[in-house]
């Protein structure tokens, strides 16, 4: 418990330090990073060899939130010169450049290489740092500097782990019914709805600081789509949580990494949130 306080201790303070530069480098650099070693994680986790593919795949997933918008290296990079750059070649094609050559490596590796761990490669270095990337994407989603998209990251994240904590809380004090007995046995129904609930809760009380402190306060609409949309948000956010206990009963881990002494790695920290992301990003597209 010790070791946990600490590191969660140190994480908060690196919190702070990311929303403190959010506008500089050094907020992408930590996103990309965390995007390198979550994909490295699965990748390890799978017990996938080829080099290749492990090298290839984190190198990948670092660059993939680096192309989330053309902002995204202010001051260090203008804007223009980066949309050139980003912009030279549509991302699909270093997709598929990526998908080409993870199959040579297959072909080359045959014998201690399957299909299956292309697949996984793919997926760790492809889907997972694009659900990283948007953090960038909602950062800028309302204009550079706009603080709407500060916002909804936060949105996001007390959607995860707000809907974590209260449930694990929840549990402990009322779980009794098994929500899911053989993926993850300690999850409860009672545990769940106190997730969402203490989500719920968290999500109305920033919404009230928001609106108290930013320059161009959340409209009527946004903030009833919003407020109505979180309990659904939270939801997924267990989703994520239960789809990332089942791949590591079937990697046969119990953590995806030890970057976290006491919490494990930067998979198990995000797993909710890779969740809860896409679907913020969604209804920001219709309220932003």
């Amino acid at each position: 418990m010790k070791q946990r306080v600490i590191t969660a201790v140190v994480l908060l303070a690196l919190l702070a330090l990311v929303v403190w530069q959010i506008y500089t480098p050094l907020f992408i650099a930590v996103i990309a990073s965390f995007s390198a070693i979550a994909a490295n994680e699965i990748m390890k986790c799978a017990k996938i060899s080829n080099k290749f593919l492990l090298i290839a795949g984190t190198v990948f997933a670092f660059c993939v939130p680096l192309f989330s918008n053309e902002s995204i290296m202010e001051p260090l990079i203008s804007s223009y010169m980066w949309y050139c750059f980003i912009g030279a070649v549509p991302k699909i094609v270093y997709v598929i450049v990526l998908v080409i050559a993870f199959f040579l490596a297959m072909l080359k590796g045959y014998s201690h290489t399957k299909f299956e761990d292309v697949a996984i490669a793919i997926v760790a270095s492809v889907i997972v740092p694009y659900g990283f990337s948007l953090f960038g994407v909602m950062r800028d989603i309302g204009g550079f500097k706009s603080q709407i998209g500060i916002y909804l990251i936060f949105y996001a994240l007390i959607c995860a782990l707000g809907t974590d904590s209260g449930a694990q809380l929840g549990g402990m004090a009322f779980g009794k019914t098994k929500m899911s007995p053989n993926i993850s046995p300690k999850k409860t129904v009672e545990g769940a709805v106190s997730g969402i609930v203490f989500s719920l809760i968290l999500n109305a009380v920033a919404i009230v600081l928001y609106n108290h402190i930013a320059v161009s306060p959340l409209t009527t609409t946004q903030t009833s789509v919003l407020m109505i949309a979180a309990p659904f948000v939270s939801f997924l956010s267990m989703m994520g949580d239960l789809t990332a206990s089942v791949l590591k009963r079937n990697f046969g881990v119990k953590d995806f990494g030890k970057i976290f002494p006491g919490h494990g790695g930067v998979m198990d920290r995000f797993d909710s949130s890779l969740f809860t992301l896409p679907i913020t990003y969604c209804i920001a597209l219709f309220i932003v």
